[in-house]
């Protein structure tokens, strides 16, 4: 009678945790990173491949830094959203063009708008492997102190711009 019961047991505990795994966002994926510095980087600016960004240059702001690249197709979804949002020049907001070719991303940018303040390249894709990237878009919301505060995976909307990412800005801000 005990023998037959392990096994019913054991299913019983893989439905709990099926059923748990169901009710779950799988585009909201924890990034260990949060409440963390953010990785130390410094890149070729995409349009002036003589001049550098790195992360030492946005202490003492909060900036938002965007993984996109010029082949991404979830990436044209976001964009408009994005050139819309920097026009009313909250914060800085800061490309990082995420295994792609200048060329590509400057032609894409000069196509589809620049909402960036800066857009820097990451031909090899080390500075997005040191993020966390899982695949672009995804963008990181960081303090003052350089301190990584949100991750948002996938496309940026509307309502995760308004309900998500603008109150925290305005509390970071502070």
């Amino acid at each position: 009678m005990k023998k037959t019961l392990i096994p019913l047991a054991v299913f019983a505990v893989l439905l709990i945790f099926l059923a748990i795994g169901l009710t779950r966002d799988p585009r909201e994926i924890p990034s260990p990173l949060i409440g963390k510095p953010a990785p130390v980087f410094s890149a070729p600016v995409l349009d002036a491949p003589g001049q550098m960004l790195s992360n030492k240059d946005m202490l003492g702001k909060v900036w938002l830094l965007n993984t996109w690249a010029s082949w991404c197709v979830a990436c044209r979804d976001e964009h408009p959203i994005l050139v819309e949002f920097a026009k009313s020049k909250t914060l800085p907001i800061i490309g990082l063009d995420y295994k792609d070719k200048d060329l590509d991303g400057q032609k894409w940018l000069a196509r589809f708008g620049n909402p960036y303040e800066v857009a820097i390249a990451d031909k090899d894709g080390r500075i997005g492997i040191d993020f966390g990237v899982y695949g672009v878009p995804e963008s990181f919301l960081i303090d003052k102190a350089g301190i990584i505060r949100y991750k948002q995976i996938g496309p940026i909307t509307p309502q995760a711009l308004s309900e998500k990412i603008l109150p925290l800005i305005r509390e970071l801000q502070k």
